[in-house]
């Protein structure tokens, strides 16, 4: 147990990293009175490309920070703590993807901030790769990632905010970019655990075809193994 807890702890510190660098930049642009936002995402625009790494860093408001720091914090441990063989490869693919979509994608009129496109990413990587690796654990995941961000769907759909200023480009490119990585990375990471009852299934299955030899012994056959990353 205290080895788990270990594990757990570990697994927010480098989301953790991420949060506080962003609310230090905020308040650094408040006491300061600079506003970053030059360095934010312009569409197309070879001043804007800085915006792929730094944009996930900035925010509009407190607001806005304070509105993407709990899912930015959850999503992220839940990655670590889980996929923590990938988690670092698949972070880092999600922020990077998504930004050079926005980059190439999105409205060339607006600049775009926030790290609600890699809360996007996140939260449609777990979501998808528990359905896709069949583990008991990842689905329940993805039943606690639909229960709690489901709702997250509608921030792609622009005519629904005509008055507010978000960036659904983002929202979806994050999307896209998690759902890409859990197809490609679906075999990378934890598995779901097989059963010595399910090998004599298929080892049954096999001596009744035409043609067996009734041993029951082939090369290739998947033997029990525990939950590994």
């Amino acid at each position: 147990m205290q080895e788990e807890q270990k594990r757990m702890l570990r697994s927010l510190v480098i989301p953790g990293i991420f949060v506080l660098i962003m609310w230090l930049v905020k308040i650094f642009e408040i006491i300061f009175k600079i506003d970053l936002e030059v360095l934010g995402l312009a569409p197309l625009s070879w001043r804007g490309l800085p915006g792929i790494l730094f944009s996930p860093l900035l925010h509009a408001n407190f607001s806005h920070l304070s509105a993407n720091t709990l899912p930015f914090f959850f999503l992220g441990g839940l990655l670590f703590y889980f996929y923590r063989s990938i988690a670092w490869k698949i972070f880092c693919l999600i922020w990077l993807t998504t930004g050079f979509w926005v980059w190439v994608f999105a409205r060339g009129d607006t600049v775009h901030v926030g790290a609600s496109g890699v809360v996007y990413g996140l939260a449609s990587f777990l979501f998808l790769s528990g359905i896709l690796r069949r583990e008991s654990r990842l689905m329940a995941i993805t039943l606690l990632i639909a229960f709690l961000y489901g709702g997250l769907v509608w921030g792609i759909f622009p005519q629904l905010f005509p008055l507010q200023p978000i960036s659904w480009e983002s929202h979806l490119m994050g999307l896209l970019a998690g759902a890409v990585l859990a197809v490609y990375y679906r075999n990378s990471g934890p598995r779901r655990k097989v059963y010595d009852w399910e090998n004599e299934e298929e080892d049954d299955d096999e001596n009744n075809e035409p043609g067996s030899d009734g041993t029951g012994e082939e090369e290739g056959t998947t033997y029990n193994y525990e939950y590994k990353e």
